[in-house]
């Protein structure tokens, strides 16, 4: 029972910081894919993936007499002199595009006593871009290296042509199907094997430009 009764006073006492709000940010999306399990942030963690990164920030409320106004700033240093962002809800939503580290906290104010308290600060870093091109895939239906996928780290553009070699397009895919990659096929069907080309042009979160080239061998 005292364990109890601690918890709960932990708990109530956490739910009513900051003018009985508790900010929160529950990530949405990761490098185009949706987390296949919820991940929350308390106002003061840290977190470090990669772009494009989405959060949905919330202030959340309690049972708290009084209304209130809600500034969430988003900033590129700690202390918040370079502020690149505003928000002026209860909850906004928000996808980090660009590699770097980047500072979020939530203003409150009361109307009625006009008393502004602010959070703790959310610290989101955003990891430098990758793209890695494999040159081989065995597309024979056996589970092993089946699909042809390109391996990527916060990219914010991307667009990959196959071309047989004869020099004509047989399949494309882009940034929101990134991860789906080239089964093999080419307007429904299976191609043979042998070589193919693949071109690939995307942009990183921290403004790198590829543009690939290279063969892939198919092998069945």
């Amino acid at each position: 029972m005292f364990h109890y009764k601690l918890l709960s006073y932990v708990l109530c006492y956490l739910l009513t910081s900051v003018s009985g709000h508790s900010p929160v940010a529950v990530l949405l999306s990761e490098n185009g894919q949706t987390p296949e399990e919820e991940l929350l942030l308390q106002a003061g963690d840290e977190y470090t993936g990669s772009a494009p990164l989405e959060f949905r920030f919330a202030a959340g409320e309690s049972a708290v007499d009084g209304t209130y106004r809600y500034e969430w700033k988003f900033a590129r240093d700690a202390s918040f002199s370079d502020v690149f962002l505003n928000r002026f809800e209860a909850e906004t939503i928000y996808s980090f595009r660009e590699a770097g580290t980047f500072f979020v906290r939530l203003w409150i104010t009361n109307q009625e006593t006009e008393e502004t308290e602010e959070s703790d600060t959310f610290v989101i870093h955003i990891a430098e871009s990758e793209l890695t091109l494999p040159n081989a895939f065995s597309p024979n239906g056996d589970g092993i290296n089946d699909v042809f996928k390109v391996k990527h780290k916060s990219l914010v553009r991307f667009n990959a042509y196959i071309f047989n070699r004869w020099g004509q397009e047989i399949y494309r895919w882009g940034l929101s199907n990134i991860d789906a990659g080239w089964d093999g096929t080419a307007h429904g069907k299976p191609v043979p094997e042998g070589v193919y080309f693949i071109v690939v042009e995307a942009e990183g979160a921290d403004k790198v430009i590829y543009k690939k080239k290279s063969d892939i061998n198919i092998l069945r």
